[in-house]
């Protein structure tokens, strides 16, 4: 699916947030290989589960073709910043709900592009009829825990000793929900 182009000012800083297209995927495979580099926040590190741009282009159409799926990038003059993606599938138990996943590059951090990438998405679930939105963050991230908690979502589990980080040790994962329309 798609949603309108919107544009942000924040700390004099400008941005926007539209719905990725096919003319995106080049970026996208150089921006998410920084990132993975850049935090030990999102499940991988840089070079695994790589995709390439035909990987990209697949993911983009089926994205802009599914009832289900959405696929945000945030662009500051031209430049690919960020993204977030909303995933569902087509099993009927599960069609009511997605999953929510947003990357920023570093050196955009503190601009609440992340925020804006998340608020675009759940007005889109919303309007959409989406139940619930689903999502795993680190539990040393512990801004965009107090981010999610802000927007609605509540902590439904943890998974013990999720991740093993360059440190040596294991972190917990924390999985969040937020039913639709609940109160900011």
């Amino acid at each position: 699916m798609w949603v309108d182009e919107k544009e942000f000012t924040v700390k004099k800083f400008h941005y926007v947030i539209r719905t990725a297209s096919e003319k995106d995927a080049k970026q996208l495979v150089k921006v998410r290989w920084q990132i993975d580099g850049e935090t030990e926040n999102l499940d991988r590190e840089q070079g695994e589960a790589y995709l390439d741009e035909a990987g990209f282009l697949k993911i983009i159409k089926n994205d802009r073709e599914s009832r289900r799926n959405l696929f945000l990038v945030a662009e500051v003059n031209d430049q690919i910043v960020g993204f977030s993606r909303c995933e569902g599938n087509g099993l009927k138990r599960t069609d009511h709900k997605v999953e929510f996943g947003v990357c920023v590059l570093k050196d955009y951090w503190g601009y609440g592009i992340g925020q804006n990438l998340l608020n675009e998405s759940i007005q889109w679930a919303d309007i959409n009829e989406i139940k619930k939105i689903t999502l795993n963050v680190l539990e040393t991230n512990e801004k965009a825990i107090l981010l999610y908690k802000k927007y609605g979502f509540e902590v439904e589990g943890i998974l013990r000793q999720d991740k093993l980080l360059s440190d040596g040790h294991y972190y917990n994962t924390v999985v969040m929900g937020r039913l639709q329309n609940q109160v900011l």
